[in-house]
């Protein structure tokens, strides 16, 4: 039908499979996202969103180079033509290091961080010594290691972790998480201020509740792992808790977006209605 939207489609995967090619459907045909010829660098890639966003990009036909402290989470993403390194991103000279190694590359997912729960009343400072250091400082140094190159070549895209939690939506017991995060907001908006004339886009996501090892383990640590989990997805208007998978999608699409600059882009369910 002439002028209908676009839509964004996504075959069902499992988090064994690699995942289709994302593609873009419109009235004219479908349009692939293709990233082949393009080198990403995922951080936090051993699981949860970080692992879905590697493969994703991968599909996408990049070259991918998956991170991580974990060695042997990062290990069956070698059956997918990834690349893996053990990376410690609050280790100034490893990332030094890593990129030392790699190279130039076109593409950063930022995707490492930490989610510290509590009031400020709870919040101590060595927590908020650490969530900065991780979900912020590590943030920094990535952008800082990878963005020389992007610069020389005149184009790059940077993707930062980010969340609804942060300046977009205060969330109860979630004070020191929210303020890192705000930052990484922020963070990313000054940065593509100050590079968009070089050819560098930088965006941050901000997801809801997405189901990953780590929303698990937060789950299982309220004590009734069924009772928590049955209040969060209740707060989802959309009734239902988001895949990682899904907010991969976002990755790829902003991996490849030419015109999309210094946007927190909410993915969550509509929970911010």
């Amino acid at each position: 039908m002439p002028g209908a939207p676009w839509r964004w489609s996504r075959p069902a995967t499992t988090q064994t499979d690699k995942p289709a090619l994302r593609c873009l459907a419109t009235d004219k045909g479908i349009d692939v996202i293709d990233l082949t010829g393009k080198t990403a660098l995922v951080t936090a890639a051993g699981q949860g969103i970080g692992r879905a966003s590697a493969l994703a990009l991968a599909a996408a036909g990049a070259r991918v180079i998956a991170t991580d402290i974990n060695a042997d989470a990062l290990s069956p993403l070698t059956e997918h033509g990834i690349e893996t390194r053990v990376l410690d991103v609050l280790d100034a000279d490893a990332i030094s290091e890593c990129m030392a190694q790699v190279g130039a590359v076109d593409i950063l997912f930022n995707c490492a961080g930490v989610v510290h729960g509590g009031t400020i009343m709870e919040a101590s400072d060595d927590d908020l010594d650490f969530a900065y250091a991780l979900n912020v400082k590590a943030m920094v140094r990535m952008c800082r290691a990878v963005l020389p190159a992007m610069i020389n070549k005149g184009d790059g895209a940077i993707v930062n972790m980010a969340s609804v939690a942060s300046s977009t939506k205060g969330v109860p017991n979630r004070f020191v998480y929210g303020t890192t995060k705000a930052a990484v907001v922020g963070m990313t908006k000054a940065l593509a201020a100050d590079h968009v004339a070089q050819g560098i886009r930088c965006n941050c996501i901000c997801p809801g509740t997405v189901e990953t090892p780590s929303l698990k383990e937060r789950l299982s640590a309220q004590g009734d792992y069924e009772a928590t989990r049955s209040a969060f997805v209740a707060r989802q208007p959309i009734g239902r808790i988001g895949t990682a998978e899904e907010i991969a999608d976002l990755v790829v699409y902003l991996a490849g977006a030419t015109y999309t600059t210094g946007q927190a882009i909410n993915i969550d369910g509509g929970w911010t209605i």
